[in-house]
């Protein structure tokens, strides 16, 4: 019998609609992906450096706070993410936002190739002097949607609830950014594209490096 899999996402396709045993295997299967050793990331990860790249969705969420929790337990000094997605589930964003703001080590956030939607929240999870992009970069914001399905009354539910992960998106990026939750309401409410320096004078990096002296 075929299933619905909903979720609240950020720029990517929102249904899938597949027998529910192909489903628990295509999750084993990225869990399998996702928990191979690596040895190249491994190293990567010494570095104190992290590769945040594709779809968000629950298991890159749970690879990335894994990640940033391992680095945390092991000392305090910066963590750097590199950032290039297309966005994803806003809620496995939301788990990533959280987890940076909640550890102690202070994370820089430098946005690489795409940083659309649900990425560009957890660009926004570092205070303004921590966020950088790369020459080359775009960013996207809008508003989430999702491909709910089904009865009047759960459909008018999803819908007070999406209205409401909406509206602290919107307060989330005004806060960090400076600019009116007015104007970021506007704004989101159709794609919003920014180039590098666009996104500078946005507020939602502080400034383009072009090197990583510039890091410093």
């Amino acid at each position: 019998m075929a299933v619905s899999y909903i979720a609240v996402c950020f720029g990517v396709k929102m249904i899938k609609k597949i027998d529910g045993i192909v489903l628990e295997d295509e999750k084993e299967e990225k869990k399998a992906e996702n928990s191979a050793p690596d040895p190249l990331a491994e190293k990567f990860l010494k570095t104190r450096q992290i590769l945040l790249s594709g779809e968000i969705c629950e298991e890159l969420a749970e690879k990335i706070i894994r990640q940033l929790l391992i680095l945390e337990a092991d000392n305090d000094k910066p963590i750097y993410i590199y950032i290039d997605s297309p966005g994803g589930d806003v809620y496995a964003g939301f788990a990533i936002f959280d987890t940076i703001r909640f550890i102690n080590a202070p994370v820089y956030i430098i946005g690489t190739g795409l940083i659309a939607s649900a990425a560009a929240l957890i660009l926004l999870s570092v205070p303004k002097e921590r966020r950088l992009g790369l020459p080359h970069s775009s960013y996207l914001i809008h508003q989430p949607s999702s491909g709910m399905k089904g009865v009047a009354t759960d459909i008018e539910i999803h819908a007070a609830e999406l209205a409401k992960t909406r509206t602290k998106i919107n307060e989330i990026i005004s806060e960090q950014t400076g600019t009116s939750l007015e104007k970021v309401s506007k704004d989101t409410d159709r794609d919003y594209w920014l180039n590098s320096e666009e996104a500078v004078q946005y507020g939602l990096i502080c400034k383009v490096i072009t090197n990583r002296k510039d890091l410093a």
